[in-house]
């Protein structure tokens, strides 16, 4: 038999065939074929619609299905991977009510801070684990207050996977850690929060029902086969946001085990099983894939809006010449990259930096002397010393980072960007043959299979730190994190 797994992205829905019993990988598909847009009418603001995400995720399992000649009763489960912190807001018939308010929507951020403030520092901390931010439980109190007449119509709330699940098998659910990324869920009581639930006057049976996130949560229904060209009945046996997934996807299993990430955001995502709340508003803690109120597990991210994106703006800006040229490009350009330098903050309230928008900068260019080589390198550079500067703040909030595992796509392609953060940090990076899809599907078959889930994953590269460049990095970054305190935030 066979699994498929979806990974929802803001840019791309993208689709895996992994075998069951032999856990390899069969096929990927990687749909539209240009990135989805997300709709920005203010600054700020970025919202996609629903409908778009459903559509692909159709034909995503038409092309699979097409490409692979595999008949639809040889998928024997299904699992979803998504973007986080989407807000969606459907009617009765489970359709959308507005626009999804995603993940690097910053609209929230004054709700969240007057939630702070209300709810207290220590409620936040010892329930909540984090700050109320901008994030989904803020989304929803900016719709409730701007949007009332719509937000009356609201039959359900949900995260971007909670409504795929719902399009493919009629049922509104969700799960705890679908909640806690939300900060919707008092890990107190564990249970979601009456206070943030009264402080923002939502209605608390807006809330699907929550389920296990290894489980069969529910079946295709003859609607969602008729759209996907998937079996009716087949079960849907996993769902997470795409962080957890993906550190599930690299093998992370253990309290200390540290994944990352370099997609439109790039992402350090550790597990642990204590909590601090020493970062408590630049970290975000969340319920892991596998947390269970009698054995908790948690992970700690911290997250950059705008790392690939970033990169993929100048991309765009140069022509659109290809990623593999834009890499060759920067590696002619020694480190530091002749002083100038980039900040990557263009993409929303970063949280990292307190929830402050203070949008992308350039810095120190000299016309005499920088060209697109040096462009190229200064972003790739920038971005990572960005999520280098990310790392300090886990340490500080109690997170030992001695390597890190990434998946073989993204900006861990460009030797740079990963040489950049392993000499400066001076350690390992370990690159592996894995994606989010491909993590969704094998997850899925952990029900099917006695909780065992097949985690051989193949190691492509394991990048070093260099000695001999240990210190011009060091001291690049020391000069960027000067700029980005005394003349940025």
């Amino acid at each position: 038999m066979i699994s498929i797994g979806y990974d929802i992205g803001s840019s791309f829905v993208k689709a895996s065939l992994i075998g069951a019993e032999t856990g390899k990988l069969i096929a990927r598909v990687r749909v539209p074929e240009v990135e989805i847009p997300i709709d920005a009418h203010k600054a700020g603001w970025a919202e996609q619609d629903p409908n778009l995400w459903w559509q692909y995720l159709c034909d995503a399992t038409k092309k699979l299905l097409t490409e692979t000649q595999l008949k639809a009763d040889q998928i024997s489960s299904i699992g979803i991977s998504y973007q986080m912190h989407g807000l969606v807001l459907v009617d009765r018939d489970l359709n959308p009510l507005r626009k999804s308010i995603i993940w690097c929507d910053s609209r929230a951020t004054p709700y969240g801070e007057k939630a702070f403030e209300k709810l207290g520092k220590d409620y936040c901390k010892d329930h909540l684990l984090n700050s109320p931010g901008n994030f989904t439980a803020s989304k929803l109190a900016w719709v409730i207050e701007n949007e009332p007449e719509l937000y009356q119509r609201v039959y359900k709330l949900m995260l971007p996977g909670d409504f795929l699940a719902a399009k493919l098998t009629g049922l509104t659910q969700t799960t705890i850690t679908g909640l806690s990324e939300g900060i919707f869920w008092d890990f107190k009581n564990d249970s979601p929060s009456k206070s943030l639930f009264d402080h923002y006057q939502i209605d608390q049976s807006l809330v699907p029902e929550v389920v296990s996130n290894f489980t069969v949560q529910a079946t295709i229904s003859k609607t969602g086969a008729s759209a996907t060209g998937l079996l009716e009945g087949t079960p849907i046996t996993y769902r997470s946001g795409d962080q957890p997934n993906n550190a599930y996807t690299l093998g992370a299993r253990c309290s200390g085990d540290i994944v990352a990430t370099g997609g439109t955001s790039g992402v350090v995502y550790a597990l642990t099983d204590q909590v601090s709340g020493a970062e408590l508003t630049k970290v975000n803690t969340f319920a892991h894939v596998d947390y269970q109120p009698e054995q908790k597990m948690f992970g700690k991210l911290l997250n950059l809006n705008g790392a690939g994106i970033q990169y993929r703006w100048l991309h765009q800006l140069m022509g659109e010449k290809g990623y593999d040229i834009l890499n060759y490009m920067a590696q002619k350009v020694t480190i530091g990259s002749d002083g100038l330098q980039v900040f990557p903050f263009g993409n929303g309230a970063e949280r990292m930096l307190d929830n402050k928008i203070v949008n992308g900068h350039i810095s120190h260019i000299n016309f005499n002397i920088h060209d697109n080589s040096h462009m190229v390198r200064a972003t790739l550079e920038g971005i990572a010393f960005a999520m280098i500067y990310g790392i300090e703040i886990l340490k500080n909030d109690g997170v030992a980072i001695e390597s890190l595992k990434v998946g073989n796509d993204n900006l861990f392609l460009s030797d740079v960007f990963s040489k950049t953060i392993a000499d400066t940090l001076g350690i390992s990076i370990q690159m592996l043959e894995a994606t989010g899809a491909d993590g969704a599907a094998k997850a899925s078959n952990k029900v099917n299979n006695g909780g065992q889930i097949n985690d051989e994953i193949q190691i492509t590269k394991t990048i070093k730190p260099n000695p001999n460049n240990q210190d011009q990095s060091i001291t690049a970054f020391e000069k960027w994190k000067k700029q980005l305190f005394n003349n940025i935030i």
